[in-house]
């Protein structure tokens, strides 16, 4: 297969830009390799310690250190749906890593907040910075030398990045991630949004709203849009570090836990000094990372990992910015149409061929690297594999050829776009991200009077007393890390759909981000530099005409260039919705001046 020029050109300045940092992780993390198993450089008082709850059986083995031992690092918790089938998935790994020669341990939990629960409320505030707590979280699990390889349980927007980026911490580890798989379709992602703009609008009351939601979230699993949770599932299957066909394989199946037990043996079996040693910082990449775009591209991923994937390269070494997003993006089609980009949920498209299929397609449009490691060796060709039970044994059979619904998944040959998902927008008013697969061709260019706002509830509140009945730019700033850790505002969707459906040309541009199941009403977000570090939004005022087009990748103030004269406004915190956030973000502040377009905040270097 020949590889796009474009992929090949936008890798190759990846490498070159990358090559001091990633040449000292590697040296830093391959003074690690090799060593058979960890605990056995540990003193006896500090091997007690670390099996001294362990059964008889368990406890000698460990004190033997002649077996590999799979620490386990899980974001179970019994509130969130994504993460309810991670309880008992500890018991199958321990069952079957014993069974394979080996043992394991838990290691220790992360914290697994919801976006979903905390939209729009005080707690969002903490939400993005929980990403650096769980990669925190993770090295702390890993950190006690007993473990020669790992598995992680994660599933929802932060958590998976993070473990993420804490395994790379202890890059000379093999890790396998373990998803929990999507709920049972609901109703449908387009009927839930209209009782939610019919709420909106005072049509319908708190009980019918309720109601949908209940029959949309109804089951343990992920919620089956393709928002940032879904994108995650999607990433780390594209980069080797799941299972082959892993990601949508429903929780509460026969075949979902001999996965999750397969994934425990399969992990064993890439410790070193064993024939398969496969630590995770050889399979995270550049050629990696740039399959990861593509990939995230090609199905109209979550806006969320033009942050995510940055911080979770440099983790690795790798320098990856927006530009790379952008160039790709310009070559690699769009091949899903899943919601918010389509009426279909992630069980339909698994159900058209789902990850087997969409690597298929994109390996034979030479958009994905083939030189690269995967949990399953060199190369993507058992990721073009689904897994099925046959006589109750796991096994891989060749993928579908050809999508089952060519309105959900298609071939590289036909695809709903010939460009990808995502985009960047340029301008006098800074850089920008924009989703703009999920906005209609009459939306993706608005040109209209600026209404400004320095929070979401200011411009709620302006919806609620009628006072957005017009063609207008929201500008909602001061929403970035500096300001107040950069909360989705995903609650202005059902508001902004409402004046976008009754004829007004309405858009969105903001310091802060937008929830990955966001995208119907044209969003310029990310908006760097933010107001806050004295970026061009906080000189916009309430008339400015602004531009916002997704075609040309244009986001602008037009007309007197006086405007960029102005005296900046600055950020008050009373105006904000601060809450149990605020004592953190007076710690915080100083290290997210650094976050300009997703830098780690927790990393080595």
């Amino acid at each position: 297969m020949i590889l796009h020029p474009t992929v090949q050109s936008v890798t190759d300045r990846i490498i070159e830009r990358s090559r001091v940092t990633r040449k000292r992780y590697l040296e830093r993390t391959r003074s690690a390799y090799g060593q058979r198993t960890q605990r056995s450089i540990l003193g006896c008082t500090n091997l007690a310690h670390a099996v001294a709850a362990e059964p008889v059986d368990s406890k000698s083995r460990l004190t033997a250190t002649a077996r590999p031992n799979l620490g386990i690092v899980s974001a179970y918790n019994d509130m969130l749906s994504a993460h309810q089938p991670l309880g008992r998935y500890p018991d199958w790994i321990k069952q079957a890593a014993f069974g394979a020669g080996g043992s394991a341990q838990f290691a220790g939990g992360v914290p697994a907040m919801c976006d979903g629960i905390t939209q729009g409320q005080a707690g969002m505030e903490l939400s993005l910075f929980s990403r650096d707590v769980i990669a925190m979280s993770t090295a702390i699990a890993l950190s006690h030398q007993m473990f020669d390889a790992a598995v992680c349980l994660g599933v929802c927007d932060k958590i998976v990045p993070g473990l993420l980026i804490g395994a790379l911490t202890f890059g000379h580890l093999p890790v396998v991630f373990v998803p929990a798989g999507p709920m049972p379709s609901g109703i449908s992602n387009d009927e839930k949004a209209k009782v939610r703009q019919r709420y909106a609008k005072g049509e319908v009351d708190r009980a019918a709203l309720l109601d949908s939601e209940l029959r949309a979230y109804h089951a343990p699993g992920t919620c089956t849009f393709y928002g940032t949770a879904n994108s995650n599932q999607m990433l780390m299957e594209i980069m080797g570090l799941h299972l082959p066909g892993a990601s949508f394989v429903p929780p509460g199946t026969a075949l979902r836990e001999a996965l999750t037990r397969e994934a425990a043996r399969h992990a064993l079996s890439l410790a070193a000094g064993g024939d398969h040693f496969t630590p995770i910082a050889d399979i995270i990449s550049e050629r990696t990372l740039v399959n990861g775009i593509v990939g995230l591209l090609a199905t109209g991923g979550s806006t969320n990992h033009t942050m995510h994937l940055v911080a979770v390269a440099r983790a690795a070494g790798v320098l990856i910015d927006w530009d790379d997003f952008s160039d790709l993006s310009a070559v690699v089609p769009l091949l899903a149409r899943v919601y918010p980009n389509g009426a279909a949920d992630v069980n339909q498209f698994q159900a058209a061929g789902g990850m087997a299929f969409l690597i298929r397609s994109l390996r034979q449009a030479g958009l994905l690297h083939e030189d690269v490691l995967t949990i399953m060796g060199r190369g993507l060709e058992a990721y073009v594999q689904t897994p099925v039970l046959r006589d109750r044994q796991l096994v891989w059979e060749a993928g579908p050829q050809v999508s089952a619904d060519v309105s959900v998944l298609r071939g590289a040959d036909e695809p709903f776009s010939p460009d990808g998902g995502l985009k960047l927008l340029r301008g006098n008013l800074g850089r920008a991200v924009i989703k703009s697969s999920a906005v209609a061709p009459e939306h993706q260019v608005v040109e209209a009077p600026a209404r400004v706002f320095d929070s979401q509830a200011a411009l709620l509140d302006a919806f609620q007393h009628g006072e957005l009945d017009q063609d207008f730019v929201a500008i909602v700033r001061f929403q970035g890390p500096q300001a107040n850790g950069m909360p989705e505002l995903h609650k202005l969707t059902p508001a902004l759909s409402v004046l976008q459906e009754m004829g007004h040309r309405v858009a969105l541009v903001t310091d802060g981000r937008m929830s990955g199941a966001s995208g119907k009403v044209p969003a310029a977000i990310h908006v760097s530099p933010e107001a806050s570090a004295g970026g061009p939004l906080a000189r916009v005022r309430d008339g400015d005409l602004i531009r916002v087009d997704a075609r040309t990748g244009t986001l602008s103030v037009l007309g007197d260039p006086a405007w960029q004269d102005r005296e900046a406004a600055v950020f008050d915190p009373q105006a904000s919705s601060w809450g149990v956030g605020r004592e953190l973000f007076s710690v915080a502040r100083a290290q997210a001046a650094g976050a300009e377009q997703g830098a780690c905040f927790f990393q080595w270097d």
